[in-house]
């Protein structure tokens, strides 16, 4: 069932490790890389409401969610050949867009799919499992650049404006092993039907019709709301222009709050006229989330800002502040960057492992209190970046991060699909990832700007913030209502 959470995270891994180092080796500026990224989160924020929405609405001969799998899988495969070898910045960058957009398509309906598949008190152990997939898919892929290099003596260096044949091959690898796991999930498992689902769910008498049809005044709700929201983001748009003269990462933020207001007149509008459709759903479905969800949102929120501060920013801070170049070009920086490569697969390889002690912690206290512990050893492994000079000492850093990583890509989920009606599981499960893609579209409008007038272009303190905001994301998990 979560078998094919290794391929994708592989794909994930991949992108995470070497996506930087692929736009500086193309030319881009360490102030300018949180702006590129910025492709993921938007993706995201986009694809996975959409996707779980039309899962929970599908059924065939492949079944609910495993349709999505496939084509996700096919698309992201091509991907992954394809970015290493973008000519351009503008295209590496469209690049991450499309190859973003395809996992997400594979991604966001196996988290319902465990929802789907079993009963609340296995779901701890079934996240869990999926965390070991995860682990153990990205430690391959975080290191394989490094591997492909040092075992088979591939270079990790080409001339300027060049990626790496040591990065091409690893991405080459990763499309094949993406479509290949997630082609064995699907062959190999079987989902229920609707019928039986329905037959399962403890919600099946409790179901409340579309909202949509409950009240025709809240069409004014949304339709006066929009008006809030279209005039802050006019407004913000422009003091960032005119009067502060503020980075243009900062655009996002105001553009994303009209685009916000934007989406609330057009569902108004539809809702003034009984227009019923997967938009409208969506955002009703939004604003009536269940109350846990609602909570563990700040908790994603700040655990999330985090792990986009250290994937954008590990590959410069340690080329810079520990290996002292930015020469993009020289074996030093490639050395570092390769190193990151490493790190990244220890904290997914310990992340793996300590997957199957989560479950054991959460019985002998509870689900919120392990997701605390972890928060905080992962916040302190981001901020030690600061004080180890020494490469092969971040290891211990690592350890830290791969126990917050585990319990993110299980506790909440857990906690989560608790407090889910069942026939609402994919499309919550879309709308939960809001809370994760926010804070990276923040962290991509902000960081840059931090780092290059806060930080004076230091890097390293991103990730020293990031550690913060984990840390403080546990300590809040503790407001949770998790039943």
């Amino acid at each position: 069932m979560s078998f094919g959470f290794l391929g994708i995270q592989f794909g994930f891994a991949l992108q995470n490790a070497n996506v930087s180092r692929i736009f500086q080796t193309l030319g881009a500026e360490v102030d300018n890389i949180p702006i590129l990224w910025v492709a993921a989160p938007v993706t995201g924020l986009i694809i996975q409401p959409i996707i779980g929405h039309m899962s929970d609405k599908t059924w065939g001969r492949l079944g609910r969610r495993r349709p999505y799998f496939l084509v996700g899988a096919i698309l992201a495969s091509l991907a992954l050949l394809i970015m290493p070898n973008s000519p351009m910045l503008w295209i590496a960058a469209g690049m991450l867009w499309i190859m973003d957009a395809s996992i997400n398509i594979s991604m966001e309906p196996f988290r319902a799919f465990v929802g789907d598949m079993l009963p609340d008190k296995q779901r701890t152990s079934g996240f869990a499992m999926q965390s070991f997939f995860i682990g153990t898919g990205a430690v391959i892929a975080s290191a394989l650049p490094w591997i492909i290099t040092t075992w088979f003596n591939v270079s990790n260096t080409a001339p300027e404006g060049e990626i790496a044949k040591s990065v091409k091959l690893s991405f080459y690898i990763g499309g094949a092993v993406f479509l290949l796991a997630v082609l064995w999930t699907i062959v190999s498992t079987r989902e229920y039907s609707p019928s039986q689902l329905e037959s399962f769910s403890k919600d099946k008498l409790e179901k409340i019709e579309n909202p949509i049809q409950a009240s025709v005044s809240k069409n004014v709700k949304y339709l006066r709301n929009s008006v809030i929201w279209i005039i802050a983001g006019i407004i913000l748009t422009l003091l960032f222009h005119y009067y502060l003269n503020l980075e243009k990462e900062l655009f996002i933020l105001s553009f994303g709050l009209v685009v916000f207001g934007v989406i609330q007149l057009v569902t108004g509008i539809m809702l003034k006229y009984d227009i019923s459709n997967g938009l409208t759903e969506v955002i009703e479905d939004m604003f009536h989330m269940p109350k846990t969800m609602g909570q563990l949102a700040f908790v994603q929120f700040f655990s999330w800002f985090a792990l986009f501060a250290m994937w954008i920013y590990t590959t410069p801070a340690v080329t810079s502040y520990i290996y002292g170049t930015s020469d993009t070009t020289s074996r030093l920086y490639n050395n570092g960057a390769d190193w990151v490569g490493v790190l990244m697969a220890v904290y997914n390889g310990f992340a793996a492992l300590v997957a199957f002690l989560l479950p054991v912690i959460a019985r002998i206290t509870n689900r919120k209190v392990t997701h605390l512990i972890a928060l905080c050893f992962g916040g302190m492994g981001l901020i030690s970046f600061l004080f180890i000079k020494n490469p092969t000492l971040l290891i211990i850093s690592e350890i830290g991060i791969g126990f917050a990583w585990a319990s993110i890509l299980s506790m909440p989920y857990a906690i989560l699909t608790g407090a889910l009606p069942q026939h609402k599981m994919g499309v919550y499960m879309g709308i939960f990832n809001f809370f994760i893609v926010i804070p990276q579209i923040l962290a991509a409008s902000i960081l840059g700007v931090l780092v290059k007038n806060v930080f004076q272009g230091e890097s390293i303190y991103a990730l020293v913030l990031g550690g913060c905001s984990m840390i403080f994301a546990g300590f809040i998990t503790l407001f949770v209502k998790d039943k």
